[in-house]
């Protein structure tokens, strides 16, 4: 039995969320994101310690080749699946899917955080480290709460708007080389140190969050003030989720010493917190339908 392939693409979706309710994340030993940060982790350490213009190229080239190699992979595996039963091909895609997007984590995640904060501040952000990057060791309770409804703001674009954006548009390997792009930002595209390293990297991601990351702040609020507040972070993305979360829920959302969004709002009660991954996962699920859409119209 053969059906037009942009239909085997449209049912990978769902199965893939499914996949990723049921079962959140594969464990590191299965999972391609681990093997790629084990992989590059090496290269990374080489490049920092080389000066500013090698370290830049070095950066650039590693990304380029491993963009390619992801894209190739994909591409590879997408085309052996649409030609043989979609009775198989459906399953196996949604399976190589999944761990380009990530929705429970991010939820069960959150959600620790908030019950840590009922035990003490200190569980709290011990468990917050797990989430961002920032030093942790100053957050008060207002602060981790604050941090905690920007993660799911920015991991909702981060990590589910804009790899199933890329599918949309690429299928497989626009997915596969989104994932490839943010993951390595996370690991390189950091200041200080990484400042040349790191500095494609850093771009490419912007570059390829610039379109999911206001059509997520769009599903989140529609609001000409989404304008306003992305202006107040230094990142050209990631005040747009972020600014969208503060607005629908009202509260302020703050890294002390950078930005403030929605200032004028009381900060984050638990509520919110709850609030927040509501709104969050609706939106996601939203994106999910969107995308199924996208593809079974292809298909007509």
């Amino acid at each position: 039995m053969r059906w037009p392939a942009a239909l085997t693409l449209a049912l990978a979706v769902p199965l893939a969320w499914a996949l990723d309710a049921r079962f959140g994340e594969p464990r590191d030993a299965w999972h391609p994101v681990a093997w790629l940060g084990n992989a590059l982790e090496p290269v990374g350490r080489g490049l920092r310690a080389l000066s500013p213009a090698p370290a830049f190229v070095g950066g650039a080239v590693a990304w380029l080749i491993g963009a390619a190699v992801a894209a190739w992979l994909a591409w590879e595996a997408q085309a052996a699946l649409i030609g043989v039963s979609p009775w198989f091909a459906v399953p196996v895609l949604a399976v190589l899917l999944k761990p380009t997007f990530a929705w429970r984590m991010l939820r069960d995640e959150a959600t620790a955080v908030e019950a840590a904060l009922g035990q003490n501040v200190d569980a709290a952000r011990i468990r917050l480290a797990r989430l961002v990057s920032r030093d942790v060791r100053v957050l008060d309770a207002d602060l981790i709460r604050e941090t905690a409804i920007e993660s799911i703001a920015e991991n909702l674009n981060d990590s589910l708007v804009a790899p199933l954006f890329w599918y949309a548009v690429f299928g497989l390997p626009g997915a596969a080389v989104y994932r490839f792009a943010n993951t390595l930002d996370a690991m390189w595209g950091y200041r200080g140190a990484w400042e040349w390293a790191g500095k494609w990297s850093a771009r490419a991601d912007d570059v390829l969050s610039w379109i999911p990351s206001r059509l997520t702040a769009l599903m989140l609020m529609p609001t000409l003030r989404l304008i306003e507040q992305a202006g107040q972070t230094p990142s050209p993305n990631g005040g747009w989720a972020m600014g969208a979360m503060a607005l629908r829920l009202g509260v302020r959302l703050r890294k002390p010493g950078v930005y403030m969004l929605n200032g004028g709002a009381p900060s984050p009660q638990a509520r919110h917190v709850k609030r927040a991954l509501v709104v969050a996962g609706r939106v996601a699920s939203v994106a999910v339908v969107l995308v199924t859409v996208a593809w079974r119209v292809r298909a007509a």
